[in-house]
């Protein structure tokens, strides 16, 4: 019938199990495997627990393929299929009779299930994707441990709604299943079906086949979570579950979608998201598990692609004696299964612990007999007790399931500590077991034991015992492991002896007979149900009162334990099970509790507390009575003090100021330090970003949908000015304008945001940066939301905004999430890159400031540290007797949420409290004195100011319906009391705006100076000194902004389940506050040194004033103003008589009533002194402090105060007889555990003083919940508060409970690293699919993350970065370049000769010829150059002084800031669309290759042979001749000098550069217009990889090796031989194809790799040869100049043509005649052909180019300078001549040397350098030429005689420069008497004879520079110098170089 057997043996499986069996007995030493047959038959008898949240896969291929090796099935023959019969339906899906069976199309249609069936859903092999609905008799099903299914089937079709199908075959073909095996139900009835919450039909758990995936799995193997409830014929138990989705568990079942509080149960979802998990077969994938361990965990991937296939391959070793399974022997308790979890790639962590955020309900499969659950449990209970499932089978619950929860998280916690021994598997064999079941059951009692009765129990700590044991009991294997290789064999297992399942209940017990009851453990005899029915019954007999956890074992079973753990503490109980709502089901409860009128007991219950009746009654016979006078004591402006008066005689606060707006050092510092990541993405060669291509900047700010939030924000963006600075606003913008640029993420936001990505989309050249502020705040996939239409349209509404495929493709929109709490950010599937994180800097490092801000920010960790003993008064707090009374009434009205009940008792607190202090003294027995503490400041605080400033407290409600409660009974008792002018009540609402009554707005309008009357408050900082209670609602902060009269945070309120790190540090976030630096609060550890003990025993005076009640908050440690206080009230009202029990004190005691770290009750309060001792004879003045008007007394700087040295003793009881204003005080001081301030030095006293100066100077005082206070002050070993190692965010979880902890020491950085490798997204966050597309980097690239603590700056910070960003985008299309004026223009040489032809385009070769060549130098940069003589000059000595002193030598050069016009060269920060190709950079193309090219020639003058190479890439190759056979390089192409083309340009250009790799402009695409061109880099060879690596599309020729420390003159020496070199080559070549060799274009370009643009000037001449000419100078391209100088007619007659250097200052004359005859640099035209015969000298540094110019004239060649073109060069930093640094060659130090060590006497002991000679000459001669040519100094009449070279001898000496070349050209120097002779290096062309034709003044000094000593001697011989010169020893010199770097000598003589 297509059942089989439980017991049947099939060959398949007795093989299986025989070669495991054989296998385990090999490798075993000790431990006996279990006999084969008791494997393949006495299976029945175990445990097989299905998974709790049907943590199975839709992984059905899987499935099917690992059945055939597996299942007990039949032989494969082909099986028959009876014919359909005619004309029925065969549809796929479909019954036979036409209906639809598919899960999906039915889902949410009502079926009719007969009684004693169940729906079950079958899987067809040819629809993978689909179930098909069937409703089958559940006898004929398994029972949830595979067995106890009758033979058989009975089944009727759903669709067509046939009934009594006896066989499965008959059903099978009725269902169309179409098989080709015989038809079993076991293989095709997968899953039970069950309705979730929505009543839709989902997929549950699966169908528990003997034999099938499940088999050989018992209890002790740990599934992934314990069993199901089956649906019940009623579907009342479903939702009486709430319990939390395993994480990992197939979210087909069921997805908790936290954050849009529903459950996801769509099948769609779960095809979406299912993780692979496998059968618990022998599965290639554990074994990869089982290698690959923890480290394949973070990084969830391919683990799910593997087959199940085939014969199981060898196992691991180890048995273990609790596993009789062979099939797991080798993952002993759970080792398999937790690979389920890890090879989803899902978390094993539950959430939050047992406190933890919220929870689904789902049904939980159970096994054995009902247990019935009392009728009464919650009525007598008082609580719902809260079951955690444990190890082993849990049974059926029936009755009154309304009244328990059951919760699988412990069962959770259970699996993933079993999995933690995987991790070591690396070292090793898989010999280390798990900590066992025992061990953590005993070790969870232990836990509970030790649970203080006010504590909660946490699941992450349970976590850190289970790890803590496991490593300790296994520190020797780890270790082991951790040391050797690993062993073929694994050592013997520890000695240390188990903990057996009979032993357990015994210690069980033990552990538990020491705490007083609080644990009580049962034994069970035979299964967990007997347990739970006692434990009913014990309950319902009262007898389990003082029990808070009841511990349920049952150990019977053969080696395995079943155990659960009740929570019957009514205090924990209620937080547990409040904890697994979900904050739409808490908020839902709430709801319906005030809906349905359950609240009403509750307020029934307060009217009976009051003795004089119900508080309304009271407060309707005080109105009455006060109707006609309002009491003259609460007066608020009753200011009798002296006050300053305004002009108008209006009352003036001195001390009410409003911030004004300016940037922070902080903020600035992050703004620039944001901007620098986006420059680092922009230089990235990764190309996501063009900064080059943007022009402007444009931003939108996404914020929360919170109104005040959204105003908050438009101040901000309208005041600092931002949107004038980018320009997008003019300036006279309205509110309308600024909207624009803010979007509330609310049901709106789609259209403002389609209009933003059209403006992106329109506006390619801005770069559009969006701002995704409170980015924490909605992280919902839009998943979620296309699942549920219906639902909610903001669910998901950030994902499918910020995060559609628009902004991530858009090349110009940059996403900038800004979040204080970015936890939720930070997972494995992050979109964010850990580069692109920002976080917020630390203000100090190692104890310096790293800004100076006048103001020191407050946050969470100076709050906490409050808390410390030794500091000043704690400012974080709680209320003990208001917990006591949630406390009872939560006994009470267990019915009732806690939130509702604390909500209603606080109210009435204050309720009570405004009543007291308004003159009802009686009720200050019904509120706590932290709730009177408050209310008094309140009321008096406007009675401290001139001007009624007061304060502002925040009442923190979440849910909105208990918000509005709270507002409308505080405004009912307000109103009573007559106190509606005295302060305000707000409720903050995130959907609505702030409503403030006329009489307040009028007030703030006087204070604020505002005329408008339409003006309304619309952010909370507007309303600064207003005295009010905030009731701030809404389920979480929107990042609303509170003012600084902020003086109590009350947070007692808050939901203290959702123990999340997000959430707590969110609420705590609202009190973070800017404190005044004047008064700082200082670090305890840092000021503890202020004070001396010859301080401390100093005065003795203030004993009384040290009273260990916790004091103001201006006490010890902190130099803060040191203000004593007296109580008011004593003088308003009769309060202050009662001296005991909760008497009331003013801000004194109000501060100092917090609750010591310890105290759990107070019982009676302890109520303070009114005022404290003062120094003798100081009299009593009104206090200028924050409540109370109260006494104030300075201490003068010699009175030290007296620390309280009760807080060393603990507590400690004080008498103190005080004098108050009106009335003596007397009583006992509480205990306290902090300590009082020191005084801030003598402060002069205000006669009254504003509340406002407090605050300023001092953080709000923050009253948690005693939960929460417990969570956030108690720290770990580091010293890190337990609430950071919370859950960082409801929507994340963890990845692995074998996890290290969070440190203190850790930055924010490491913070992030380790959430990023510890933290998943659950299945409803945005980025859960981010992996999944398949990419191994998810990072985008344009995305950024701003984090930092909450209220510190941040928007002031982006919005700082956004002016930033667009200064920068504006500097980069700017450069600096050169702009400096012509130097010597005054000399120019005045010859009759002028080009006259003004509007010659070209110059006119027999005209230029005529004019004479200009000598002196023109360009600016040769401002300290000798001036070099000419025959037409009569300088007169004065003509040219000193140009620069000599301290100005190294100022810098003038220089223009440009915009970069279209035609600019770029550097390798440019990337733009066109030159990406050229670059070399082109996405679509690889790395361009290249080849390395040897290139050779002969060079007579270095006698020998030059070896050069070129790289050449691929896309350059067209520009070489190539031989054919070998490829080698013959020759660089020339054109002809006839070629007309305007497509290219002739001239190859060739420039040489060194250590400008980034900033060299070699980009010339741009400049030369997209013309083909040749461009050459010549570099040297150390340099030439990283070229090659930032230019790749260039050629490049390197240099030889010997000219790596050569200077620019041998660049240019061998380019030019190269070059003609080259021309010889091609003429040759080209000659052969009949081409004349003058044909051949003989020009090459010499630039410098600085020049960045070109510019012509036009010229407007009025006339021919008129003088008067007007002219215009614009951009254009080098390409425009090239093409017009090549076309100029006899060029080749011209050797040199240059360009004149742009200047701003130009005067008209240098550009009126178009040509000049002078020297050329920077940019020039060489003709190689005609200057063969003249070289560059190729050992020159500087000026060789002015060297060359001289050579060139010398040999008669024109030189010609176009001066209608210019060439502007930038300012580049780095490189070039500035790369070489002169140093000492010995010393390690880089002590500069000065210019006098560059020369030494030879032989002598002198610090020898590290750099070449030449440059040590060239630079001395440039500084201390006056001392070899004394008579020069000045003497321009006398210049020296330069011969055959120019060296630069400084500015005050001239030089006159002569060839010896044979008819060379020289000025006549018959007339000159030379000061000087100079001979450097000077070769056979200088003779005696030559030298003899000059004459010399008598003193004249003489300097010959050679290359050795001995040619040194040879010169002056062979030149006959000793017949005119004296010469003495001493006067030789040598460059300071070591003899292997061949200095250069020289040697001085004087004329005689």
């Amino acid at each position: 019938m297509g059942n089989s057997y439980a017991g049947q043996l099939k060959t398949t499986r007795f093989e299986e199990v025989l070669h495991n069996s054989i296998e385990a007995s090999l490798r075993s030493n000790n431990l006996v495997p279990r006999p084969i047959f008791s494997q393949l038959y006495l299976e029945a008898e175990q445990q097989l627990s299905s998974l709790e949240g049907g943590s199975r896969a839709d992984n059905e291929e899987e499935e099917e393929e690992g059945e055939g090796g597996l299942e007990p099935s039949s032989p494969p023959n082909a099986y028959q299929l009876h014919p359909p019969p005619e004309g029925c339906c065969t549809v796929d899906g479909f019954c036979q009779a036409g209906k639809d069976l598919r899960l999906v199309s039915i889902a949410n249609e009502p079926i009719e299930v007969p009684a004693g069936f169940l729906l079950v859903g079958a899987k067809s092999p040819s629809l993978p994707d689909h179930l098909l609905v069937c409703a089958v008799d559940k006898r004929f099903l398994p029972d949830d441990n595979g067995h106890n299914a009758l033979l058989g089937f009975s089944g009727n079709c759903v669709g067509c709604g046939k009934k009594g199908f006896c066989y499965f075959t008959e059903f099978s073909n009725h269902i169309n299943l179409k098989l080709t095996t015989q038809p079993k139900k076991q293989k095709h009835l997968k899953y039970y079906l069950v309705r979730n919450a929505q009543g839709t039909l989902t997929k549950g758990p699966l169908i528990c086949w003997k034999g099938s995936e499940f088999r050989s799995r018992q209890a002790s193997t740990s599934n992934c979570s314990s069993s199901f409830f089956p649906p019940l014929e009623s579907s009342g138990p479903l939702a009486a579950f709430p319990s939390e989705p395993v994480p990992g568990t197939n979210p087909s079942i069921l997805m908790g979608v936290q954050q849009a509080g529903q459950a996801s149960d769509h099948p769609t979802l779960s095809a979406a998201m299912g993780p692979t998990v496998f059968n618990g077969k022998d599965s290639p994938k554990h074994q990869q598990l089982v290698k690959n361990n923890l480290s394949a965990l973070p990084r969830p991937s391919a683990l799910g692609i593997l087959s199940n296939s085939g014969p199981p391959k060898k196992r691991h070793k180890g048995w273990s004696p609790e596993s009789p399974s062979a099939t797991d022997g080798g993952y002993p308790q759970g080792g398999g299964n937790r690979a389920k979890y890890e090879g989803a790639g899902m978390s094993c962590m539950p959430q939050a612990g047992l406190v933890g955020p919220a929870s689904v309900t789902f049904p939980v499969v159970a096994s054995g007999e009902p247990v019935s659950v009392p009728d009464n449990l919650l009525k007598i209970c008082k609580a719902k007790p809260v079951i955690f499932k444990g190890h082993g089978n849990f049974p059926y619950l029936c009755g009154n399931l309304n009244d328990v929860v059951v919760s699988p998280l412990l069962y959770t916690c259970y699996q993933n500590s079993q999995s933690i021994s995987r991790a070591y598997e690396q070292y090793g064999a898989s010999a280390i077991q798990p900590i066992s079941e025992e061990m953590q059951l005993l070790l969870t009692v232990y836990y509970l034991v030790q649970l203080a009765a006010d504590q909660v129990p946490l699941m992450e700590d349970l976590e850190q015992i289970f790890l803590r044991s496991w490593r300790e009991s296994h520190l020797t294997e780890i270790r082991q492991y951790q040391q050797a290789p690993p062993q073929p064999f694994p050592p013997a297992p520890s000695a240390a002896a188990p903990v057996t399942s009979a032993q357990l209940p015994w210690l069980a017990s033990l552990a538990a007979s020491s705490c007083n009851d609080s644990v009580h453990v049962i034994e069970c005899a035979y299964s967990l149900a007997e347990g739970l029915s006692e434990m009913f019954r014990l309950l319902i007999e009262g007898k389990l009162a003082k029990t808070n956890y009841v511990v349920i074992i049952c150990a019977c079973r053969n080696a395995a334990i079943d155990s659960c753990i009740a929570v019957t503490g009514k205090y924990q109980a209620r937080i547990l099970s409040e904890s697994l709502l979900t904050p739409a089901e808490y908020q839902k409860e709430v709801n319906y509790e005030l809906g349905t009128g359950k609240v009403d007991s509750l307020g029934a219950f307060f009217s009976t507390l009051c003795p004089e009746g119900d508080i309304d009654i009271l407060l309707d016979k005080f109105h009455q009575e006060n109707q006609g006078h309002i009491s003259s004591s609460l007066t608020a402006s009753s200011v009798t003090k002296a006050v300053s008066l305004d002009v108008i005689g209006a009352p003036v606060c001195t001390r009410y100021h409003l911030e004004p707006h300016s940037v922070r050092p902080f903020q600035l510092a992050v703004a620039q330090k944001l901007l620098s990541h986006v420059c680092s993405i922009a230089d990235s060669s990764t190309q996501n970003l063009d900064l080059g291509s943007f022009e402007k900047v444009d931003f939108l700010i996404c914020i929360p949908p919170s109104e005040v939030t959204y105003q908050q924000t438009l101040f901000h963006v309208w005041h600092s000015g931002v949107l004038l600075e980018l320009g997008l606003e003019k300036e006279h913008m309205t509110k309308q304008r600024v909207e624009q640029y803010v979007l509330k993420l609310d049901a709106d936001a789609q259209t403002k945001f389609k209009a933003f990505l059209q403006n992106s989309f329109q506006n390619p050249h801005t770069l559009f940066v969006l701002i995704h502020d409170h980015a924490h705040w909605d992280v919902v996939s839009s998943a979620i939301h296309n699942l549920y239409s219906q639902s909610d349209p903001s669910v998901g509404l950030v994902d499918r905004l910020i995060n559609c495929r628009e902004v991530k493709e858009a090349p110009n929109i940059v996403t900038l999430h800004v979040t204080s709490f970015p936890y939720a950010l930070q997972t494995q599937h992050t979109l964010i890159s850990p580069y692109n994180e920002i976080h917020w800097p630390a203000s100090y490092s190692n104890g310096m400031d790293l800004y100076h801000e006048n103001k020191k920010y407050f946050g969470l960790s100076e709050f906490i540290e409050s808390t410390l003993s030794g500091h000043s008064l704690p400012l974080l707090r709680y209320d003990s007797s208001f917990e006591a009374m949630v406390t009872t009434l939560g006994k009470r009205f267990p019915r009732l949420h806690s939130a509702v009940i604390r909500t209603f008792v606080l109210v009435q607190h204050y309720a009570a409290a405004l009543m007291a202090v308004s003159g009802l003294p009686q009720m200050k027995n019904y509120t706590s004195v932290e709730t009177l503490e408050i209310t008094q400041n309140l009321l008096n605080s406007p009675k401290q100011c001139p001007c009624g400033h007061g304060l502002m407290v925040l009442l923190r409600v979440p849910c909105s319906p208990l918000a509005a409660v709270a507002y409308e009974r505080l405004a009912h008792v307000r109103a009573r009391l007559a106190l509606e002018e005295h302060f305000e009540i707000i409720l903050g609402n995130p959907s609505s705006g702030i409503t403030v009554g006329k009489h307040f707005v009028k007030q703030l309008k006087m204070w604020q100076k505002i005329e408008d009357a339409e003006w309304r408050p619309q952010t909370y900082l507007e309303l600064e000194g207003l005295p009010c209670i905030l009731i701030f609602s809404g389920m979480d902060p929107h990042g609303e902004s509170l003012p600084r009269s902020l003086r109590y945070c009350d947070l007692r309120l808050i939901n203290s389940s959702c123990l999340v790190r997000t959430a707590l540090e969110q609420e705590l976030g609202l009190a973070a506050y800017f404190v005044s630096n004047e008064a700082p609060l200082e670090k305890g550890p840092r000021s503890e040194a202020l004070e001396s003990d010859a301080e401390k025993l100093s005065s003795t005076d203030n004993e009384d004033e040290e009273l260990g009640t916790e004091g103001s908050t201006s006490e010890k440690r902190s130099p803060m103003k040191r203000e004593r206080s007296c109580s008011h009230d004593s003088v308003s009202s009769s309060l202050s008589s009662k001296a005991s029990g909760s008497a009331l004190c003013g801000e004194s005691l109000a501060q100092r009533i917090g609750p010591s770290q310890g105290e759990q009750t107070r019982s009676p309060q302890p109520c303070g002194p009114s005022e404290e001792g003062r120094t003798p004879g100081e009299k009593p003045r009104p206090q200028a402090s924050q409540g109370a008007s109260s006494a104030i007394s300075r201490h003068s700087p010699s009175l030290a105060p007296q620390p309280d040295c009760g807080l060393r003793t603990g507590q400690r009881s004080v008498q103190a007889s005080v004098t108050s204003s009106s009335s003596q005080l007397s009583s006992s001081s509480g205990s306290s555990s902090s300590s009082v301030a020191p005084t801030a030095g003598t402060l002069v006293l205000q006669a009254s003083q504003c509340s406002m100066t407090k605050t300023c100077c001092q953080p709000p005082v923050v009253f948690l919940p005693k939960l929460v206070y417990d969570m956030v002050v108690s720290t770990d070993s580091s010293g890190l508060p337990k609430a950071a190692s919370l859950l960082p965010s409801h929507s994340v979880m963890w990845a692995s409970s074998f996890r290290p902890l969070l440190s203190k020491t850790m930055t924010s950085t490491e913070q992030s690293l380790y959430y990023r490798q510890w933290t998943v997204p659950r299945p409803s966050h945005m980025d859960y699919g981010n992996r999944a597309e398949g990419r191994v980097d998810g990072f985008h690239p344009r995305r950024l993350l701003l984090s930092g603590p909450p209220q510190i700056g941040k928007t002031g910070a982006y919005l700082q970065f956004l002016s930033i960003l667009s200064r920068m985008l504006i500097r980069l299309t700017e450069v600096d370049v050169y702009d400096e004026e012509e130097i010597n223009i005054n000399l120019r040489e005045d010859s009759d000769w002028h080009y006259l032809q003004l509007s010659d385009p070209w110059p006119d070769l027999e005209l230029f010829k005529k004019l004479p060549f200009d000598y002196i130098i023109h360009d600016p940069k040769y401002e300290d150059a000798s001036l070099i003589c000419s025959h037409h000059q009569s300088i007169k000595s004065e003509d040219r002084g000193m140009s620069r002193k000599p301290e100005d030598l190294f100022v810098r050069r003038q220089t223009a800031r440009m915009r970069l016009s279209k035609f600019a060269a770029y550097n390798t920060y440019h990337h733009c669309e066109q030159c990406h190709q050229y670059m070399g950079f082109h996405p679509r193309y690889q790395l361009y290759e290249s080849t390395l090219h040897a290139f050779a020639f002969s060079y007579s003058m270095l006698g020998e042979e030059i070896q050069l190479h070129f790289i050449i890439p691929k896309s350059k190759e067209h520009h070489f001749v190539f031989s054919q056979p070998g490829g080698q390089l013959e020759s660089m192409r020339l054109p002809l000098v006839t070629d007309k083309s305007h497509e290219y340009i002739k001239s190859p250009t060739f420039t040489p550069t060194t250590g400008r790799h980034e900033h060299g402009l070699f980009n010339l695409y741009h400049a030369m217009d997209g013309a083909s061109h040749l461009h050459v880099l010549v570099v040297k060879e150390y340099e030439m990889a990283i070229y090659k690596k930032y230019w790749p599309n260039h050629i490049m020729l390197v240099l030889p090796s010997i000219f790596n420390s050569a200077g620019v003159g041998a660049a240019h020496f061998l380019i030019k031989e190269l070059s003609y070199h080259n021309l010889e080559l091609e003429r040759n070549r080209q000659e052969e194809l009949g081409i004349k060799p003058q044909d051949i274009w003989p020009f090459i370009v010499i630039s410098d790799d600085s020049c960045v643009m070109w510019n012509v000037v036009d010229v407007d001449c009025a006339g021919e040869r008129s003088r008067e000419f007007s002219w215009s100078e614009r951009n254009v391209s080098l390409k425009h100049i090239m093409q017009h100088i090549e076309a100029s007619p006899n060029i080749t007659h011209y050797a040199l043509i240059g360009l004149r250097k742009w200047s701003s200052k130009t005067q008209s004359s240098e550009v009126h005649e178009p040509f000049s005859r002078c020297h050329v640099h920077d940019f020039i035209i060489l003709n190689v052909d005609l200057t063969q015969n003249v070289q560059y000298n190729q050992n020159r540094f500087t000026c060789d180019d002015v060297d060359f110019n001289l050579r060139v004239h010398s040999a008669g060649l024109l030189l010609c300078r176009f001066n209608r073109f210019s060439v502007m060069k930038k300012q580049i930093a780095v490189g070039g001549h500035r790369s070489f640094h002169i140093t000492s060659k010995v010393s390690d130090n880089s002590v500069a040397v000065v210019p006098a060590q560059y020369i030494c006497a030879p032989d002598s002991k002198h610090t020898f350098l590290a750099a070449p000679a030449q440059l040590l000459l060239e630079k001395f001669l440039q500084h201390h030429s006056h001392r070899f040519f004394p008579l020069s100094l000045k003497n321009h009449s006398h210049p020296v005689l330069s011969v055959d070279c120019y060296l630069n001898l400084g500015s005050q000496i001239s030089v006159c420069y002569v060839s010896s070349r044979p008819h060379s050209l020289n000025i006549s120097c018959s007339d000159l008497m030379f000061s000087g002779l100079l001979l450097y290096l000077c070769d056979s062309f200088v003779g005696a004879s030559f030298l003899k034709k000059f004459h010399f003044l008598k003193g004249a000094t003489l300097c010959v520079i050679c290359q050795d000593r001995s040619s040194l001697r040879q010169t002056v011989v062979r030149l006959e110098l000793e017949d005119e010169w004296q010469f003495r020893l001493r006067d030789e010199f040598q460059t300071a170089n070591a003899r292997e770097d061949r200095p250069l000598f020289f040697l001085t003589g004087r004329h005689i």
